[in-house]
């Protein structure tokens, strides 16, 4: 790794060099299989971390910290970092990258080796923040795995695929509306944050990169329905989104004239589409059928 005038303050960040040395010493090379795309511009996780609005009291949670260059730049902010690491090789490292780079917050680290769609329960305090650039592959699981097991997190900002995060951020009556603008808007206030070049990751991705913002609900969606139950007719909507939902909720109410009962319960039209719905109104359709 490359020396610099101190260990601490902004050349405690890594930088490209650092980055590739780092990797060939520690013998990684990122495999698409993992969705693995090292950020190695400072300026970007520095980017993230103020985007994110990280405070000196936040404990940051981070999925996939990879070689370490967003969790330096969360520890500077924050409290504390907890980061979550499928991989053996770069969960083992990535304590003595913090201890040799920012020695003064080694002690506010914590490192979780596991798939994060396992995590259950995280160590030290309760996470009030998310901020993680999430392997492509399974953003949108983990992100709403981690918003639903930790309702403490209020805050949450996770840089992803653009397509993805079009996606998430998509407002009802837009073409990419879909499961997980809904599902997401179930926890958060959902929006896009900016857009992040290929040039900053090693290897470059052959897809942009975007941010989404996501600020937990200071009120739940009002239902007496449970989350199961309204994702339940959120999946069944969206498996045959170009049907109306009264032949889309078919099978999911036991026929299209059971779902039409239930529609027109809940004051929605059985010839609407699920695209054209907000998470109240699915919410609705699964109190109507309860």
């Amino acid at each position: 790794m490359s020396t610099t005038t101190g260990p601490e303050g902004p050349d405690a960040l890594l930088g490209p060099a650092d980055i590739r040395e780092l990797a060939a010493v520690l013998g990684v090379r990122p495999t698409k299989q993992k969705g693995q795309n090292f950020v190695i511009d400072a300026n970007t996780v520095r980017r993230i971390v103020r985007t994110a609005e990280v405070r000196p009291d936040d404990v940051v949670v981070e999925v996939g910290p990879g070689l370490g260059s967003l969790t330096l730049a969360l520890l500077e902010a924050a409290d504390r970092v907890t980061a979550v690491e499928i991989d053996d090789i770069l969960a083992g490292a990535l304590p003595s990258t913090i201890a040799a780079r920012l020695p003064a917050k080694k002690d506010h680290f914590a490192l979780v080796h596991s798939d994060a769609m396992d995590v259950q329960e995280l160590p030290g305090p309760a996470p009030t923040a998310l901020v993680a650039n999430l392997p492509y592959n399974v953003a949108v699981p983990v992100l709403l795995h981690m918003l639903d097991r930790f309702p403490t997190i209020e805050r949450t900002l996770v840089m992803v695929q653009a397509e993805v995060a079009d996606r998430l951020a998509a407002k009802p009556g837009n073409k990419v509306y879909g499961v997980p603008s809904v599902k997401a808007n179930w926890y958060a206030e959902v929006k896009r944050a900016g857009s992040i070049g290929r040039n900053v990751f090693w290897p470059a991705p052959n897809v942009d990169s975007g941010l989404v913002s996501l600020v937990r609900r200071t009120e739940p969606v009002a239902t007496t329905a449970s989350k199961a139950e309204v994702f339940a007719v959120v999946d069944a909507a969206f498996a045959q989104r170009r049907k109306t939902l009264r032949a889309a909720l078919a099978g999911w109410a036991g026929s299209p004239v059971a779902a039409e009962e239930a529609l027109v319960k809940a004051g929605i039209s059985p010839q609407a589409r699920g695209e054209s719905l907000t998470v109240e109104e699915f919410a609705r359709i699964a109190e109507a059928k309860a």
